[in-house]
């Protein structure tokens, strides 16, 4: 794949170079990315679904280690994983279920196939409170019957010179994977649209809404809650960049009434708040979130006086792993230059011995983690779910054999 080969270490130099940074962005390439690399492969006829799932492992190991600390891209290299082997499941279910349905029409099914046929649709049909995935239907299928009707479809095929339909079943699995990353990207680009339509359900009239970090998804939550809801929003100013000042000023320009405050000043505002909407980083297996440095304080005056935290975010934020997976980098070091500029070190520099030590070190780290406990709700493209849910909610979204990725170290 000369030709995708560009386009990964086009992506991969824009991660480790941070030209590329936030989790949509990072989602959107990265879907984007595996898309033009699984259209382009050449696959065999024959184990096509290993094949694709090589190919975007080996992309997938490239992206991660090129910025560990953007989870989304793991999520959707896992996602797409997902994807195949759920399409290359169905592909072949398909293809079992017509050749039984064929043998049927010819009066020749034996004990063995008939059994196999009312366990098929028995174990498709599933359980009738929640749906189980592809994957898992995969899991509970006996290996054993597996293999003795794979050699009945082999005999049928030679029998009834099937060759042409087992070909094109063969080769509609790389289409369906293409239609599934397509509906993949969609979702990642109307997720904010999604969430939105839950804001009249939590937001009431006369309410102050106090917000943390600027998230594009929290902005259009809040106005759209603004079309049927009048209330006051709270914004924390987000130092050392200041970037929710932007985020105040484009919430006054859609007509909602906005104070802004210091960070610091968040426990003093906190009494008067009903509730606490932030976006967030990612949101971890066991329900845990990580945010824009500071937030777990927030959180933590949140419960302190009773106000509800509600987090928003789409699925693509949803990750697979845990807080203490060692493929978890939960924080990085920002520039110091965000708080002090290079040049006023030299006043703060022991000039008494040659080195010129340094007596001032500044830290500015990136994110906070808030643990599940500390969370009231998150609202996500799909609905509204409790933390405790989240780890049922993300099982439905990744298989067990791509949770985690083999380490892969960059130049």
């Amino acid at each position: 794949m000369p030709g995708t080969q560009i386009l990964v270490n086009e992506l991969v130099t824009k991660l480790r170079k941070r030209k590329v940074e936030g989790s949509q962005a990072t989602a959107l390439l990265t879907a984007e990315l595996l898309r033009s690399v699984i259209s382009q492969l050449k696959v065999p006829q024959t184990n096509q679904a290993e094949t694709l799932i090589e190919a975007v492992k080996s992309v997938g190991e490239q992206l991660v280690a090129a910025n560990p600390v953007e989870l989304a891209v793991g999520n959707i290299v896992k996602r797409v994983l997902h994807v195949i082997r759920e399409e290359d499941f169905s592909v072949a279910t398909n293809a079992l279920r017509g050749l039984v349905s064929s043998a049927g029409g010819d009066n020749r099914d034996t004990a063995e196939q008939k059994d196999f046929r009312a366990q098929d649709v028995a174990v498709a049909a599933g359980p009738p409170s929640r749906p189980p995935s592809l994957h898992s239907l995969l899991d509970r299928t006996p290996d054993s019957a597996i293999a003795r009707h794979s050699s009945y479809i082999g005999d049928s095929f030679e029998g009834k010179g099937k060759s042409a339909d087992r070909n094109t079943e063969i080769w509609k699995l790389k289409h369906d994977v293409i239609r599934a990353v397509n509906e993949l990207i969609e979702d990642i680009n109307s997720c904010h649209e999604q969430i939105a339509e839950h804001a009249v359900e939590l937001i009431h009239h006369n309410e102050i809404i106090l917000t943390f970090g600027r998230s594009r998804t929290v902005r259009e939550f809040l106005c759209a809650a603004k079309e049927k809801r009048s209330f006051r929003v709270f914004v924390a100013e987000g130092a050392p960049k200041y970037q929710r000042h932007a985020l105040a000023k484009d919430l006054v320009a859609r007509g909602l009434q906005t104070t802004l405050i210091t960070d610091s000043a968040v426990f003093a505002m906190i009494s008067r708040v009903n509730m606490v909407v932030v976006g967030v980083h990612a949101v971890m297996a066991n329900g845990g979130v990580l945010g824009p440095v500071g937030l777990n304080m927030v959180a933590l005056a949140a419960r302190k006086h009773a106000v509800p935290f509600v987090v928003v975010a789409g699925t693509h934020k949803l990750c697979p792993l845990y807080p203490q997976n060692p493929q978890v980098l939960l924080n990085e070091m920002r520039c110091p230059s965000e708080l002090l500029q290079y040049g006023e070190f030299s006043d703060c520099m022991d000039f008494s011995i040659g080195s010129g030590t340094p007596l001032l070190n500044v830290v500015n780290p990136a994110f906070d983690y808030v643990p599940p406990e500390l969370v009231s709700v998150f609202i996500t493209d799909i609905g509204g779910y409790n933390p405790s849910f989240m780890h049922r909610l993300i099982a439905d979204y990744y298989s067990a054999d791509d949770v985690n990725l083999p380490k892969k170290t960059t130049s």
